[in-house]
């Protein structure tokens, strides 16, 4: 029979162990590359391989060896840029590595993330990067290590799992950002984001000696605890009586668009808004042109994340520039030094964060500024 006839119909070990003139066990390790064989016997039969075609069957792989190469990576919302960077990183350095990456996406909900997770342990991935979508919901990630596999979380952390992590700055990139806003005379900053939490962060808040927000128990979502809790830090810091007072989560519940028109029309407007992301900002971009405002003149606008379009835009939007492929990168690294065999007590690793000042900060209005003296 020739090579390419095997081919179609699909060439064995025992083909590639026949035409190498080689045991079908001594073929299978090459072909495997466990156990013990001689660098030439090794070339040859992966010749015999490439001759005929071959090519390995994963699953009965895995169930020889334990591995599967794969990895797989959970993120929160696939349409988000930010996401899509973390997990080109994650590919990056998985291919280099000899890994495959298998994507699942949690839209922001632990219910679908618990079941992401079941589906990804089933097609038995050595280990998960995942963008965590509860930090208080520990329980949806212990069947990973019941499993006996690794997990890396990225972007966020849960608060009472014992695991690595790799996250930004979010804390200190965001009273930096409301600083920005701050020295150009802003008082009324709101700061909106899509994720939601269990109750008002207001019934949570707890100031510490020195002036720092932290919140007991923690934000459903750890970058939006650090978030807030910086630019409440920085609000307070300069005198503001309610740094919380136009903090608005859960933005797709009522409409991105609609919040952040509420937000910025009526006697109590606020003044220059703090976008949580870069899908975020563009949905307030467009809600403030809608509505005959202009940036900066009316409103001030800055973002976390960025994204292509935010530099542009007329103006360019300033915005907290996240180290989002190296987030992604990191994380893949750790997960498969511990698939590995790295054993070593995990670590929370922070990245920092660059501010990038463009021309979507002015002064506050005047009809406002006066209201609030």
């Amino acid at each position: 029979m020739s090579a390419q006839s095997e081919g179609r119909r699909g060439a064995t070990v025992a083909d590639v162990a026949a035409l190498a003139g080689v045991a079908k066990a001594t073929a299978a390790r090459a072909l495997g590359e466990y156990g013990a064989v001689s660098a030439k016997v090794r070339q040859r039969v992966r010749d015999a391989a490439t001759e005929l075609g071959y090519r390995p069957n994963e699953v009965a792989r895995s169930m020889s060896t334990g591995r599967s190469n794969t990895i797989g990576i959970i993120v929160g919302d696939i349409e988000n840029p930010a996401f899509a960077q973390a997990t080109r990183g994650a590919s990056d350095v998985a291919d280099a590595a000899g890994y495959d990456l298998i994507l699942s996406n949690s839209g922001e909900q632990p219910d679908a993330e618990e079941t992401a997770i079941e589906v990804q342990l089933s097609k038995r991935v050595d280990g998960l990067l995942i963008a965590p979508a509860s930090s208080l919901r520990a329980s949806n990630y212990t069947p990973i290590t019941d499993a006996g596999r690794p997990v890396v979380f990225f972007d966020r952390v849960v608060y009472d799992f014992d695991a690595e992590a790799v996250i930004a700055a979010n804390r200190d990139g965001a009273r930096r950002l409301a600083q920005v806003l701050l020295d150009a005379g802003h008082r009324r900053i709101a700061y909106v984001s899509t994720l939601n939490d269990l109750e008002p962060v207001e019934t949570r808040a707890v100031w510490d000696e020195h002036g720092s927000l932290r919140f007991s128990p923690g934000l459903a979502s750890s970058v939006i605890d650090d978030r807030v809790g910086g630019i409440g830090t920085a609000l307070r810091a300069a005198g503001v009586p309610d740094p919380l007072a136009f903090v608005r989560l859960g933005a797709k519940l009522n409409g991105i668009g609609r919040t952040v028109t509420e937000l910025i029309t009526g006697d109590s407007a606020v003044t220059s808004i703090i976008a949580s992301d870069s899908v975020i900002a563009i949905h307030a971009f467009r809600a403030i042109r809608d509505i005959g405002l202009r940036i900066p003149d009316d409103i001030s606008l800055v973002a976390f994340d960025n994204a292509p379009w935010t530099s542009v835009t007329e103006p360019g939007i300033t915005v907290i520039s996240q180290p989002e492929r190296e987030l992604g990168a990191m994380a893949a690294r750790l997960l498969i030094e511990r698939i590995e065999g790295d054993a070593r007590p995990a670590v929370r690793h922070t990245l920092p964060q660059a501010i990038i000042e463009r021309g979507s900060v002015g002064p506050p209005r005047a009809r406002l500024l006066g209201s609030i003296q």
